[in-house]
């Protein structure tokens, strides 16, 4: 730190300054004693090792202190070396050493002004003590301030580190929003594509003629191509998905993420309804709305209990997280922009949960008030059944079919009716959904 190293300095200038007008004057002797003094204070404040033990310091004390004694007892002028001095006793030893050095230096400091002449005067005394006293103050008022900057640059590295996390818990929430977004695309355009071709050529071959052998292999190898590039596309579309979905169900993610909050507060999951699979999307949404929310009850809400409900109704799924903490006031600005929460800390979070359901066509709701507790409602509609993964490799096709014109993921595709014919009537066809990767 420049400021210290500058105090530190200028300390031990004062002391050679003091030194050499306490050697003026004086005979040899005193010279002598003064050049041996100031190399002994330079060896232990500019050569000493950062190896040297506090014994070593002691030591090093003891040595300059004899040394300015007797400097003081032949040159009374270099009393006034006490005053450097009374820094070193003040930094090198504990306070129970320190404070009774300082008056013993004091002393020592009179005892030489009274040999001078007109002996022993009130301001002979009063000097001396006077600067101990100055010298003990500034001494702590440095430590305070050394304390002080300790702490300051304890919390700029925090800060520092807070900055960084919070940068890179940024660019994974990038990367993950991302990699469901490509999951997403892959999902509603490269595999629901290739499912509709797998599909249109196993109805076109099932429609070929008797004969036509050349015709349906040809119709085979489109469809196993096809089928071989679906397989990729799901593979794709699975290795996107988040880590908490992929060996497990959204009841079974969510669970381990309430299990993983630890014993305060104790966090109770339910499910409501009979689970069934639900595009991905809408998975990773319910489950980042968990984690954000349960983050929010840790750090924020001060709460003992919360609860996480999953309900599967037959138009919609929902999801409420409840905990019995402080509240807030959610018509309050700051928490109406999402910026403020509870405690008072940044509620960035609750922007991101609206936009995230917001993109998938639900509402959140969130009810609180200051020491009710807070609930947050998720409600995100569904506009149609899902299928079984193994629709598209286990359903009969024996009719051609058109390519689907409504949304391939959330609503059945009929086949377009064609005269009977050996293959027999027509047949229903459904297009492979995707959501889940088998």
């Amino acid at each position: 730190m420049p400021a210290l190293r500058v105090m530190r300095v200028a300390l031990h200038a004062m002391f050679y300054v003091l030194l050499v007008i306490g050697c003026v004057g004086g005979g040899v002797t005193s010279w002598v004693l003064g050049a041996a003094l100031g190399a002994t204070y330079a060896f232990g404040g500019f050569f000493a090792r950062p190896e040297s033990t506090r014994r070593d310091a002691v030591l090093w004390l003891a040595a300059v202190t004899v040394l300015w004694v007797a400097l003081a007892a032949e040159s009374p002028g270099a009393g006034y070396v006490a005053f450097p001095l009374y820094f070193l006793y003040l930094h090198l030893l504990p306070p129970r050493w320190s404070l009774p050095s300082v008056a013993l230096l004091t002393g020592v400091v009179i005892a030489a002004q009274a040999t001078t002449s007109g002996g022993l005067t009130a301001a002979k005394v009063i000097g001396p003590c006077a600067g101990a006293a100055v010298a003990v103050l500034t001494a702590y008022g440095y430590a305070g301030l050394y304390r002080e900057s300790r702490r300051r640059q304890a919390l700029i590295d925090d800060l520092v580190r807070t900055r960084d996390e919070l940068a890179e818990s940024q660019r994974e929430a990038g990367r993950l929003a991302e990699r469901a977004r490509l999951a997403r695309e892959i999902h509603d355009t490269l595999a629901q594509g290739l499912s509709s071709i797998v599909l249109l050529a196993r109805s076109a071959e099932s429609a070929l003629p008797a004969g036509a052998d050349s015709a349906a292999e040809r119709v085979r190898e489109i469809g196993a191509t096809a089928g071989e590039n679906l397989t990729e596309a799901r593979r794709f579309v699975a290795a996107l998905t988040p880590p908490s979905l992929q060996d497990a169900t959204l009841p079974e993610a969510l669970r381990r993420v309430t299990a993983g909050c630890g014993p305060v507060p104790r966090v109770a999951f339910q499910v409501d309804g009979e689970p069934y699979p639900l595009p991905v999307e809408t998975e990773v949404a319910l489950l980042r709305l968990t984690q954000e929310a349960l983050a929010n009850v840790q750090r924020h809400a001060r709460a003992e209990r919360a609860a996480v409900t999953l309900a599967y109704l037959d138009d919609q799924v929902t999801l409420d997280v409840f905990d019995d903490g402080v509240g807030f006031a959610p018509d309050a600005p700051e928490a109406a922009a999402g910026t403020a929460g509870a405690s008072g800390g940044p509620r960035f979070g609750l922007h991101g949960m609206r936009e995230r359901i917001a993109e998938l066509g639900g509402t959140l709701t969130i009810e609180s008030a200051p020491g009710e507790g807070t609930a947050v409602a998720a409600a995100i509609p569904l506009h149609g059944p899902s299928v079984p993964a193994s629709a598209v490799d286990s359903a009969p096709v024996q009719a051609p079919v058109r390519a689907p014109v409504q949304d391939p993921v959330q609503a059945p595709t009929a086949a377009a009716p064609t005269p009977a014919g050996p293959a027999g009537p027509p047949t229903p066809v459904r297009p492979h959904p995707v959501e889940r990767a088998s």
